[in-house]
């Protein structure tokens, strides 16, 4: 997509004013590349009926006049846009070129042939196939130079499949009626026509035989087949050892997928080998769900298998043990975990992809769920020694996520005692008004007259509320207030119970703080942090190792130019954060970060964690605030934007 479209196209999607480095970093160009081509835009909106204001200290914002005639400029410059010959014009469009290319090819290709036909340089192609090199990594496939022979790609052919479906076709929507069924058509030979029988197939069998699955895992189940009719047309066939086949042969699920087979061999007129139906079992075998009306949450023992519980409560203590969040007695979680994890194994035993749309905004909206589900996965290679992509620990992080959020709704942030000398009625109008205004956030334990504030449980409760003057020295704080309470009263209440600011604080100082580095990889981010903590902190030899093994299940990077790299488990003698940011955008992974948050934990710390989570998704989430930050020059005025962001 062309800059100017890329543009319009940004600022129309919002109300609120973005700034030339918001749109920058949108569109992968310079803030003075985005002024430019806004004055040059401002010329031709002039006769479309539109224009992009200017607003001090906020940044850009467009006005539409005339909503027909931008609309019309819109489709013009789209139409401009479109090559000729529908050659990829940008890089992530030649990359799935590429992709497409050799994941379907089984030949070689050379170099400089590759250049001419997508009218580019050869270091330009290079530079696309490193990319594409590390997407067809993740599935071990490999693409291999041969001196006077070219390059092709090496690998098996079901992991060329699974590389195929993630990324040939678009999976954000499901069934036949919202996937891209014209896309599917023109890669698989397949008329739509054709690929909505085969749908209707999948329904009607699973139906019959009462397979509860999932909608996206109907949907993974679909583009197997699909993806398996265009390689066995073109001559390609996945192998199995024979003892696997005649293990899953005694699987009911296979006497269904030979049923889906045959009724879809006789639609598009191929055969399918033993192999391939083998394959469609196991994804039978590894989405079936227990129907919910068999799940019954108070009598777990019947619904999840002996030795799944054994592995969820390993996961469970290794939580409580490494994050400090304690869910062993969450017979809910205990329960959708068991579910979840007795039809994952299959998947895990045969090395079967399982695509997760969520996966994103998993990792954004809830962190310290995503590690959890990191440390899951870590348990179940330890005990079924199979490893777990990112994708699988999305799912598991669900069903923890879901367990944190429950169990925030049962805890009660304080809990106090309320002394009121003028009677039960004053003291119940204390009670009712601070119920009204902080709920659950505090646990009112009980009133008291002043003579009898000895009998009080102070090891029960955190701070006395007094409605009157107490001179004796007492095990907890006491708040004292007018009987009809003012503002003024609530807000003091409020510090003892909303800490957050005050336990941020002291998370954030100035020797923990690195403004605009001059680091250009992630590698030399890693080392500049562990030079300046060592004389702060007591690091492990292996430090930088322990980083790396953390980015190697899934890169910290979660976009918007953060990353917040950690050891996957506690490793320094207390809790801090170090921020650093970049004076140039750097590669993480698959994204592009200027903004390091380093996340240490203390170990056996049984601090509550969610807070430093959720500040830090504060933070993701505002590209506005991240601006700022990387702006900063000063710790005080970093330490200004953190501030506000908290308060």
């Amino acid at each position: 997509m062309e800059r100017k479209t890329a543009i319009l196209i940004t600022l129309s999607s919002t109300e609120k004013p973005i700034t030339s480095s918001e749109l920058a970093s949108v569109i992968d160009v310079s803030s003075r590349t985005v002024r430019e081509e806004i004055k040059l835009l401002n010329e031709d909106l002039k006769a479309h009926g539109a224009s992009i204001q200017s607003q001090i200290g906020k940044g850009y914002q467009l006005a539409v006049q005339n909503a027909d005639a931008f609309k019309q400029y819109i489709q013009s410059l789209r139409s401009a846009e479109e090559p000729a010959v529908n050659l990829p014009s940008n890089p992530n469009e030649r990359q799935f070129y590429l992709l497409d290319l050799f994941l379907h090819s089984h030949h070689s290709f050379k170099l400089d042939d590759l250049s001419e036909q997508l009218h580019v340089s050869r270091s330009t192609l290079q530079t696309d196939l490193k990319a594409v090199r590390e997407k067809l990594r993740a599935y071990s496939l490999e693409i291999i130079s041969r001196p006077n022979y070219g390059i092709h790609l090496e690998g098996s052919e079901l992991n060329r499949r699974f590389a195929i479906s993630e990324y040939l076709f678009n999976h954000n929507e499901v069934g036949p009626n919202l996937v891209q069924l014209q896309q599917v058509s023109t890669m698989t030979g397949i008329s739509e026509n054709m690929l909505n029988k085969i749908w209707i197939i999948l329904l009607e069998q699973i139906a019959r035989n009462q397979i509860v699955l999932s909608d996206i895992s109907l949907n993974n189940l679909f583009m197997h087949i699909v993806i398996a009719f265009r390689r066995i047309q073109d001559g390609y066939n996945i192998n199995m050892f024979e003892r696997d086949i005649s293990d899953i042969k005694e699987q009911p699920e296979f006497f269904v997928a030979q049923k889906i087979v045959h009724q879809i061999e006789s639609l598009l007129q191929i055969d399918f080998p033993k192999a391939e139906i083998a394959y469609i079992a196991i994804h039978l075998l590894g989405t079936k769900l227990v129907d919910p009306s068999q799940s019954h949450m108070n009598n777990v023992q019947t619904v999840v298998d002996p030795e799944i519980q054994t592995l969820i409560q390993r996961i469970l203590r290794t939580l409580k043990e490494e994050l400090s969040i304690d869910l062993l007695q969450d017979q809910e979680l205990i329960t959708s975990l068991g579910l979840h994890l007795k039809p994952a194994i299959n998947r895990f035993r045969y090395q079967m992809n399982i695509r997760n749309p969520l996966l994103e905004d998993i990792k954004v909206n809830y962190p310290l769920a995503f590690e959890a589900g990191i440390i899951a996965a870590i348990v179940i290679n330890q005990v079924l020694s199979v490893d777990i992509d990112e994708n699988e620990v999305g799912y598991i992080a669900l069903h923890i996520g879901a367990a944190i959020e429950r169990n925030k709704e049962h805890q009660i942030s304080k809990r106090c005692y309320i002394v009121c000398a003028s009677g039960v009625g004053s003291s119940k109008l204390i009670q009712y008004k601070l119920q009204s205004e902080f709920k659950t956030e505090l646990d009112i334990l009980g009133t008291t007259e002043l003579y009898r504030i000895h009998e009080i449980p102070y090891d029960q409760i955190d701070f006395l509320i007094s409605a009157v003057p107490i001179t004796d020295t007492l095990p907890v704080p006491v708040i004292e207030v007018n009987t009809i309470m003012s503002r003024y009263d609530l807000l003091r209440i409020e510090q003892y119970i909303k800490t957050e600011q005050k336990e941020w604080k002291s998370f954030i100082d100035a020797e923990h703080t690195f403004l605009n580095r001059d680091l250009s990889s992630k590698e030399e981010v890693f080392h500049f942090l562990v030079e300046k903590l060592s004389p702060l902190h007591r690091l492990s030899d292996h430090y930088i190792s322990l980083l790396e093994e953390r980015e190697a299940i899934a890169p910290t990077a979660y976009g918007n130019l953060v990353a917040v790299p950690h050891p996957i488990t506690p490793h320094t003698e207390q809790t801090f954060l170090t921020f650093c940011t970049l004076a140039q955008p750097i590669e993480w992974g698959d994204k592009k970060v200027q903004f390091v948050c380093l996340l240490n934990v203390e170990k056996d710390s049984q601090e509550d964690l969610q807070l430093l989570y959720e500040v830090l998704g504060k933070i993701v989430n505002t590209p506005a605030v991240v601006q700022k930050l990387i702006q900063c020059t000063s710790y005080s005025s970093f330490n200004n934007v953190i501030q506000s962001l908290i308060s």
